[in-house]
């Protein structure tokens, strides 16, 4: 198994291109929500998976020391488009539990070696089972088939978790496939309509840790720089920690607004972040698991609270999809710094089919988290869109 965070130098990653697999190797290029990745058929990689790390480099042209702009490969330079899923057939038990399929989500480093596994891509599993279909590791028969919609059941194996994709499909080519053009819902950060694809992750909580609340505890404090930093530390589709806009003024510049671009702002950021992963009992030096977020209140009555969140160390242009689904979730835990700032608005004790609304810097999202009688999270949902955009071969 690979481990959660790897590095490859570059002279191994040429070593390692004597490997048998294909290459080019079959791909397919999907935006999921706000990301965009490339999908892979896990057959078509060694079945060992620590030889997985220069394909994926070479893919994403990683390490790009100079730039930071994977100029000579599929990525983007940014975290959002550095990204790699390795989707196959459920396991005959699995197909057993109602799984059409299992994926593993790869976040690719940008300008190091980093083959990152620790944690999931909400945005992208909106397509897991797009892709799957698109494959042949599920289908659907149209004669059982109530109405226009079908869900696919997909196992992510970074987290251990189930997911839910609910989306519309047509009949075409002697089968039912997946319909993502229709003008049906917008997303913020993507221009046009498309066609509506539910998630739903079920029972969240505790993705890394097996805990919603990792310290058991929906308030902690981190000491940075002799402060006392009051965060709260969720576990719900993937681990984040969460700190308010106030409380980093009070320490950066009383006063006056953050600056997320500013050195000192990043570096405060990350030891939070860092300080967080401890408590919670992960590796601080995996950087993209936990994430951090930074919480405002609503100015807005179209929106019920604000975040800004910082993925790979760079502030997110929009919002991570399993921050937001954690965010979700965290407003419903009375206690937690999310709670208090949506309180005021009637939303700690919202009922439990209600969605919060959450400001980000490219627009508002609404997520949803239901919870049983007993407090346990039973699942968390969002509406993302989705579009194919090139299937092929990619070299690495």
């Amino acid at each position: 198994m690979l481990p959660s965070t790897i590095r490859l130098s570059p002279k191994l990653c040429h070593l390692h291109r004597t490997f048998t697999t294909l290459n080019p190797i079959p791909a397919t290029f999907l935006r999921g929500g706000t990301s965009k990745g490339v999908f892979l058929n896990r057959a078509h990689l060694p079945e060992d998976q620590s030889q997985w790390g220069p394909i994926f480099l070479g893919i994403m042209g990683s390490p790009d020391t100079a730039n930071g702009l994977q100029i000579n490969g599929m990525g983007g330079g940014i975290s959002s488009l550095s990204k790699i899923c390795v989707v196959g057939s459920a396991s005959t038990e699995q197909k057993a539990q109602g799984i059409d399929a299992e994926y593993t989500f790869v976040q690719v480093g940008i300008r190091d070696t980093t083959i990152d596994l620790s944690g999931n891509c909400g945005n992208l599993s909106s397509m897991i089972g797009v892709f799957a279909m698109d494959e042949g590791f599920c289908s659907r028969d149209p004669s059982a088939l109530s109405g226009s919609t079908t869900t696919i059941r997909v196992h992510n194996t970074n987290t251990n978790k189930t997911i839910d994709t609910t989306f519309p499909v047509t009949f075409a080519g002697g089968g039912l496939q997946p319909k993502l053009d229709l003008p049906q819902t917008t997303m913020a950060g993507v221009p046009g309509k498309a066609s509506q694809i539910t998630l739903e992750f079920i029972s969240p909580a505790g993705a890394r840790t097996g805990k919603l609340l990792p310290t058991e505890k929906p308030l902690d404090s981190v000491n940075i720089h002799d402060q006392e930093i009051p965060v709260s530390l969720v576990d719900a589709t993937n681990p984040t920690v969460f700190v308010t806009h106030a409380d980093l003024c009070r320490v950066l510049r009383p006063l006056s607004l953050v600056d997320f671009s500013a050195p000192d702002t990043r570096e405060l950021m990350e030891s939070i972040r860092r300080a967080g992963a401890i408590k919670m009992g992960l590796d601080p030096d995996t950087q993209a698991q936990p994430k951090i977020a930074v919480l405002s209140p609503s100015c807005n009555p179209d929106h019920d609270i604000n975040v800004h969140t910082f993925s790979m160390g760079v502030l997110h242009k929009a919002v991570p999809m399993t921050v937001g689904l954690c965010l979700g979730v965290a407003a419903k835990v009375e206690g937690t710094l999310a709670w208090e700032l949506t309180k005021s608005m009637g939303l700690g004790k919202a009922e439990e089919s209600e969605f919060i609304r959450i400001k980000h810097p490219s627009g508002i999202v609404e997520v949803g988290a239901d919870f049983g009688a007993d407090g346990e999270v039973l699942k968390a949902k969002v509406v993302r869109t989705g579009r194919r955009i090139m299937k092929g071969v990619v070299w690495w």
